[in-house]
């Protein structure tokens, strides 16, 4: 009986043993390669080539001049300050600008197309040879941040095509050419990432940067920045294989969902013994799947020429001054603001905060300017400030699934807020409710202080009361008091949560710890 049993457990061990290699060589056996292909909306007041306006959501067809409609007879003409902001982004990612950069007509037909081409810098872009590094963390997932970094292949100025808009009901389709013309800064990535979480970092880090810049407004979520992400399987060490594209991803979360299904499709389909088809497919955010568009077996020869009727675009490379309306490469590399990498290491040494936390406030821009606005008062503690704010804020403003750039609460309110939380007139719980209220409220005029009064959730840090509250505690609760007295000091936790809820969470739980912990060595 014991020899059965003993081998049944060996056999498990084998067993759990074997699976475990198995799981191990199973995730090596396959290496996924990423790479980006981003399109940035320039934040200028008109398009790339024409002085129609450069809006999002205008009235259909209102914001389209006749050379966006492809008018017969009408010229392109080079905005110069959609040149200016792909020339400081290309500086803020280390690329190196090209003196001379050309113009291509990239042939293709769509209803949205009016030209039947597209005007693109193919040959020879704006800039290239750049990277951008970042760092990875997602809470949650990784338990430390990692840097990394990808190398920029090209950036290319270009303009957009115009938008389709198909009616299910009336069986027609109908064309929007608002955004026909609108310029385009397309950032070429290579093929350097490993997976999606890696991938959403580096899209993430990119906001950031054209946001700081002012080249682009950074909305995913109005189209003003697309991602395209190329995505295959290899053996390790063996050369890069067939990819498929995704097209149009609209948010972070999105890129980081779409890649890590399509790993997990190609290796299903490389498992099973089956081939990955070089195709184009769409991200389907409420399925969460990727769904096929169109298959690229058969390569599309665009027909690229050069356009005739924009001259090349020359830059100055080497003088702080712009000559014949030539634009100044230094002068503009002068005017550069700080970027988020630089934000990152100097609020680490200047308020000693553990990187995470610089990582997650530097990502949130407006968490950034609270954390900034409530330590000018050098009084509070820049980690309880950002422990606030990453923990208590962020909490709350997820549960009720809010972006923190939808946060109602004002400076002045957090101001006010933060000081009760480190004067102790307030604990963390009902921190938490003064933040829901005040994010339920959306009130300016709302002051914390008064919120409290209001709702009766003053707390007291009087010891002769807290005193009393303990000893009626440790009197209702021997069997508690034994296991303590018997060394089973975990169970202390267990009389501080009494406590807290007999008291309504309105102690001091700093001031009742420590009456606690002497009652009970008594």
């Amino acid at each position: 009986m014991k020899l059965t049993k003993m081998y049944r457990l060996l056999s498990y061990k084998y067993k759990t043993i074997s699976a475990r290699r198995f799981a191990t060589v199973s995730d090596k056996k396959w290496q996924s390669v990423v790479g980006l292909e981003v399109h940035a909306q320039l934040n200028t007041e008109s398009k790339l080539f024409s002085g129609a306006q450069n809006v999002f959501g205008g009235v259909v067809n209102n914001c389209v001049s006749l050379l966006d409609a492809a008018t017969p007879g009408t010229l392109p003409v080079l905005n110069r300050k959609c040149v200016e902001l792909g020339i400081k982004t290309a500086l803020a990612l280390s690329c190196r600008v090209n003196e001379v950069s050309t113009f291509d007509r990239k042939h293709y037909f769509y209803a949205d197309l009016p030209a039947g081409y597209q005007i693109t810098q193919q040959r020879a872009p704006l800039a290239s040879e750049g990277v951008i590094n970042f760092q990875v963390f997602t809470p949650g997932i990784h338990k430390k941040p990692y840097k990394k970094s990808s190398k920029i292949k090209q950036i290319q100025l270009e303009q957009d095509s115009g938008k389709s808009l198909h009616d299910a009901e009336l069986k027609r389709s109908l064309v929007d050419l608002n955004r026909a013309g609108a310029p385009l800064m397309e950032l070429v990535f290579e093929p350097d990432l490993e997976d999606g979480e890696e991938a959403a970092a580096l899209v993430k880090e990119l906001v950031l940067i054209v946001q700081r810049l002012g080249a682009c407004t950074g909305r995913m979520e109005e189209g003003a920045l697309r991602v395209d992400a190329n995505v295959s399987l290899r053996r390790p060490g063996d050369p890069l294989s067939t990819r498929t594209e995704i097209k149009n991803i609209g948010s972070v979360r999105g890129v980081a969902g779409a890649i890590r299904h399509e790993i997990e499709r190609q290796q299903t389909i490389l498992d099973n013994g089956g081939r990955i088809i070089n195709e184009t497919r769409a991200w389907d955010a409420t399925a969460r799947v990727t769904i096929p568009m169109r298959d690229k077996e058969v390569v599309q020869d665009y027909r690229y020429m050069p356009e005739p009727n924009l001259p090349p675009l020359r830059v100055n490379l080497n003088t702080k001054e712009d000559h014949n309306d030539i634009l100044s490469v230094p002068l503009i590399q002068d005017k550069l603001p700080e970027l988020p990498e630089q934000t990152r290491k100097h609020i680490i040494q200047e308020f000693q905060l553990r990187p995470e936390s610089a990582i997650q406030l530097v990502n949130e821009p407006i968490l950034l300017e609270y954390f900034q606005e409530l330590t000018t008062n050098k009084k509070r503690s820049p980690t309880k400030v950002a422990n606030l704010l990453l923990n208590d804020l962020l909490t709350v403003l997820n549960k009720r699934k809010l972006d923190p750039d939808d946060c109602p609460i004002t400076v002045k309110q957090l101001k006010e807020l933060t000081d009760m939380l480190l004067n102790k007139d307030i604990n963390l719980e009902i921190c938490r409710n003064i933040i829901d209220e005040l994010i339920v409220l959306a009130d300016d005029d709302v002051s914390p202080s008064k919120l409290v009064k209001d709702k009766g959730w003053t707390i007291t840090s009087n010891e002769d009361e807290i005193m009393k509250m303990c000893v009626d505690v440790l009197e209702n609760n021997p069997k508690l008091v034994k296991q303590y007295k018997d060394g089973k000091t975990k169970v202390f936790k267990a009389f501080l949560g009494i406590l807290s809820k007999n008291s309504n969470n309105k102690i001091d739980m700093s001031v009742a710890s420590k009456i606690m912990e002497g009652l009970l060595k008594k």
